[in-house]
């Protein structure tokens, strides 16, 4: 096994592999592997997807108590590496500094033949990583002195992050985390959409560190994870009128430091995040469910469905009638 991860009682992480249950694509251009969380340490499972030289690694959990981690890994890589939920902390000899992440922030990575800990500071978890061979990394990285010093850690085999200051994961990012996670296409189909996905989330994630969009000073630790909290509010009242003043009383703000703080770190308006994810979710209930348009616009909020179709096209230049008919389009 190219990554080992156990306790130090020497318990493994994932259950042996004779139990594992798995579900395996037998298509010859991707391949899926789920494995489970051994129930000694929590519960929770990791998905894998592997794509020609790419792997997409997935997992959400819950430990059963805040653990260290010891890690052997005997491969070398780049991950672009996305903590959604929870806290740690990596140690190793072969790592110029520790490497931390909390919840919402994500960085890349460069590993060569490396073994250490993992703090997890936190029982819940939610993490997605992609892992690419260095061939392919090279491939898209963008030919800027700004890379350069990553670059020459990569040729000499050294390993560590591209910056001492992680990143802020945007909305973007989340949709196209969850776009690769949930696409049920097969074959050569799958292949090429999961491609493009992460082609598009690279491409996020080069442009934020170009831009110099490491962090935000101005505004507090507390008031960063209050935005996050609105923003899971959202995810999952999609169908729902929440109006600012209670949204900022559910997480212990007042209405203008939301819709600053939301701006400042979305680049976008509570209102037009809101409407977005809605047009998210009904694109996908439009291509995965049995479901006429009516139905969709009804449980994401909107009492008329003429509203519903201008607002659908103003989105992806679609109707949703044309996209129930002809879901090729995405």
């Amino acid at each position: 096994m190219a990554f080992r991860l156990y306790n130090d009682k020497g318990i493994e992480f994932f259950i042996e592999n004779d139990i594992f249950n798995t579900s395996t694509n037998s298509d010859k251009v991707t391949h899926q592997v789920i494995f489970f969380i051994n129930p000694l340490i929590g519960k929770g499972f990791f998905k894998k997807i592997f794509i020609n030289g790419i792997q997409v690694v997935y997992g959400t959990g819950t430990l059963a108590e805040k653990t260290l981690f010891c890690f052997d890994n005997d491969e070398e890589s780049i991950h672009m590496f996305f903590l959604l939920k929870g806290k740690s902390t990596t140690f190793s000899d072969k790592l110029t500094f520790n490497v931390g992440f909390e919840a919402n922030q994500h960085n890349l990575i460069y590993t060569n033949h490396i073994s250490g800990k993992i703090q997890w500071e936190s029982n819940d978890f939610q993490l997605c990583e992609i892992n690419f061979n260095r061939e392919i990394f090279e491939r898209f990285v963008p030919e800027e002195e700004l890379f350069a010093n990553f670059k020459t850690s990569i040729d000499e085999g050294k390993s560590g992050t591209f910056s001492v200051h992680n990143f802020f994961i945007k909305p973007q990012m989340y949709q196209l985390i969850q776009d690769i996670i949930d696409c049920e296409r097969k074959g050569v189909y799958k292949k090429m959409f999961l491609e493009s996905k992460i082609i598009e989330l690279l491409l996020l994630q080069l442009e934020q560190i170009s831009s110099h969009e490491n962090h935000v000073p101005s505004i507090k630790k507390k008031d960063i994870e209050k935005i996050y909290a609105v923003k899971e509010i959202i995810i999952k009242n999609l169908n729902k009128n929440i109006s600012l003043v209670e949204l900022a009383h559910q997480v212990g703000t007042n209405e203008f430091m939301l819709k600053k703080n939301f701006k400042q770190l979305f680049g976008t308006t509570v209102f037009s995040f809101w409407n977005d994810a809605k047009m998210e979710q009904a694109k996908s209930m439009l291509i995965k469910q049995d479901m006429n348009i009516k139905e969709i616009s009804d449980l994401i909020g909107y009492k008329n469905q003429r509203h519903f179709a201008s607002a659908f096209k103003r989105k992806f230049g679609i109707s949703p009638s044309q996209l129930k008919n002809n879901t090729r389009y995405f």
